[in-house]
């Protein structure tokens, strides 16, 4: 009982914590996606509480994230778009995506696609994650400075011609299908023509100009009429939220800096009743089911989305195993990831039901909740519980924040998401394949290649066509090592014959591993449980790679994991027959010489026990 109550004050530290810390990020990621606030908060709650509750990571805490919000932002546009720019026309639609997405992912948890979400390689994770923050730091630049495109009357009196002339294509088409004959009714035409009225025209300029400046292209193209129109007010809260943001964690880490920047802001703009912009309303009241997903059903306004759906539900898989495994590494336990994918996709069909945007396990919100003591599954529920009791009691507080202050704290988690490990990377990856005369990295490529078609293109076919051309280098590279030595078969994890006679005396205080294949995407997950197999009594580790003939990116910072686990625990390692490009990549980022001194890598075996003989029996 004791130990319960101990656990009981953790989940609530925990969710208490990491649900405080959600809330600016859930109401931002909701402005953000075009359906509002509410949006945001709604998709917090009900995936915190249920990924939380049927999920397969004690620790998890879930919600609404950058990389699912991008992709959620695209659908929710292009399905407005396809609605003649009315929200509430095409919300059903939008959900019934969302809905979709949730239900391919508990799909993937029941039949067991969970230990599959490793293979995705680190240069396409890299490239779309880097492309990630381009996407919200750049779209945040316009609400940063105050500009919202339909309010500029005269960028929106530029698309009336083509307002008028979509207008017209509409009637045509709504025509055609009640069966009237516009040669032979052309009257009828008319007619519909002329009852248009001027606000008609207008509201659909209005869309077409938003549309027209949306995506990271559109941004691009209107920021010189944006920096003619800027809102000094609207900027300056923008920056003072991004200052405190930053320069807030330089006092304490112990409080959320991104609520400290909310509030603060917040509480200064409406105090001294500055002319801001605030965000949309949100509804008071407990959140409602929209039961149009399935009463005003129709299979051909989703159809298109089907495959967006699908990437969703793989994004949100593999941004939740990810996190699953940072949570493992904190509190050295194991998730279940396909029990995990279970609760991931009941939580974003429950917050589709009840309009909320769809997410998967946080980082940063499961380490607050972790550090603060969060211990089960109890600390996720009550991280969703909490922001349903600060929906109903401050919504109308909430609904005053400037819209400026969400698009500054948006700004820096644009800024924050990007992957700095894989860019800083770039120089250093050995150029390993040509393109007409010039050498290149394929890991570099790979990354590029998805950080740019994601940015200025499709985050789903970016996607795709990064693990398509991941595959086939990579394919490509192991035909070329197997070649070389077809003798590569998979071993058990036994004795090697100049093994047999090591001595009984040192069995305890030395470990030895065998790699006996390459180390890639893959294979990475099995060699970081290496750690876990060492005996307590081990003090030295002897890792033989003479048949580890090629090492990826994945590869390469999966063994720098180990390593640095390793020497924390005072472990260490010597390296037997290190192989010419393995030992490259190592040199490149300096695993070699500063996790694994030269004289700790041995050509043989019969030198490296030499060592041992010398080395480890004079300390015990």
């Amino acid at each position: 009982m004791k130990k319960f109550f101990t656990h009981l004050k953790g989940d609530a530290f925990g969710g208490i914590t990491a649900g405080i810390v959600a809330l600016p990020l859930a109401l931002a990621f909701g402005v953000s996606s075009g359906l509002g606030p509410q949006a945001g908060l709604y998709g917090a709650i009900f995936i915190s509480f249920f990924a939380a509750l049927f999920g397969g990571t004690n620790t998890q805490i879930s919600g609404p994230t950058a990389p699912m919000t991008a992709v959620s932002m695209i659908v929710i546009a292009t399905i407005i778009a396809a609605n003649d720019g009315s929200v509430e026309k095409a919300l059903p639609a939008i959900l019934t995506v969302f809905l979709l997405a949730g239900l391919f992912q508990v799909g993937l948890g029941v039949l067991g696609f969970g230990k599959y979400i490793k293979y995705i390689p680190y240069p396409v994770v890299s490239g779309f994650m880097t492309a990630i923050g381009v996407i919200i730091l750049v779209t945040q630049i316009l609400p940063a400075v105050g500009y919202y495109p339909k309010e500029d009357l005269d960028l929106v009196s530029q698309f009336k011609p083509q307002a008028e002339e979509l207008i017209l294509e509409n009637i045509l088409r709504e025509e055609a299908g009640e069966g009237i004959l516009v040669l032979e009714n052309f009257q009828e035409t008319i007619l519909r023509a002329n009852s248009l009225t001027e606000e008609d025209i207008a509201k659909e300029s209005q869309t077409l100009a938003k549309s027209a400046t949306s995506g990271v292209m559109g941004t691009i193209k209107t920021l010189p009429r944006a920096m003619k129109n800027i809102n000094w007010l609207e900027l300056a809260l923008a920056l003072s939220t991004i200052f405190i943001v930053y320069g807030f964690k330089k006092i304490t880490t112990k409080i959320p800096s991104a609520l400290v920047a909310l509030i603060v802001v917040s509480g200064i703009a409406f105090g001294f009743g500055l002319d801001y912009r605030p965000i949309e309303e949100i509804p008071s009241g407990l959140p409602i089911p929209n039961l149009e997903i399935f009463t005003g059903f129709k299979l051909a306004s989703v159809t298109p989305y089907i495959f967006t759906a699908i990437t969703l539900a793989l994004l949100g898989a593999i941004d939740s195993l990810l996190t699953s495994v940072v949570a493992d590494n904190m509190t050295k336990t194991k998730h279940q990831p396909n029990k995990e994918l279970v609760g991931q996709g009941i939580g974003n069909s429950i917050g589709a039901i009840f309009g909320g945007i769809p997410g998967a396990g946080a980082t940063i919100r499961t380490v607050v909740n972790i550090n603060a003591g969060g211990k089960t599954k109890l600390s996720g529920m009550i991280a969703g519980i909490l922001l349903l009791v600060i929906l109903l009691a401050l919504g109308p507080v909430a609904s005053k924040i400037p819209a400026a202050v969400l698009a500054g704290i948006l700004i820096t988690v644009g800024i924050g998401v990007m992957d700095y490990k894989g860019l800083k990377a770039i120089p250093y990856l050995p150029k390993d394949m040509k393109i007409g005369p010039v050498k290149v990295s394929s890991e570099v490529l790979i990354m590029i290649v998805v950080l740019l078609l994601s940015t200025f293109w499709n985050l789903v076919y970016a996607v795709g066509i990064g693990l398509v051309i991941a595959s086939l280098l990579f394919m490509k590279k192991i035909g070329d090592l197997t070649a070389r030595r077809s003798d590569v078969k998979s071993l058990k994890e036994e004795a090697w014959s100049d093994e047999s006679n090591f001595p009984e005396n040192l069995k305890e205080e030395v470990f030895i591993k065998h790699i006996k294949g390459p180390l890639f995407f893959g294979s990475t997950s099995d060699f970081q449980a290496l750690s876990k197999q060492i005996p307590i009594t081990a003090k030295t580790v002897i890792i033989r790679l003479g048949r580890m003939q090629y090492m990826d990116q994945s590869g390469l910072y999966a063994m720098e994991d180990v390593l640095v686990d390793l020497r924390k625990q005072k472990i260490n390692v010597l390296f037997v027959n290190l192989l010419e490009q393995p030992r490259y990549m190592m040199e490149r980022i300096d695993i070699i010489p500063d996790l694994i001194p030269k004289e700790h890598i041995f050509k043989d075996f019969k030198s490296c026990l030499n060592w041992v003989k010398n080395n480890v029996e004079d300390k015990f």
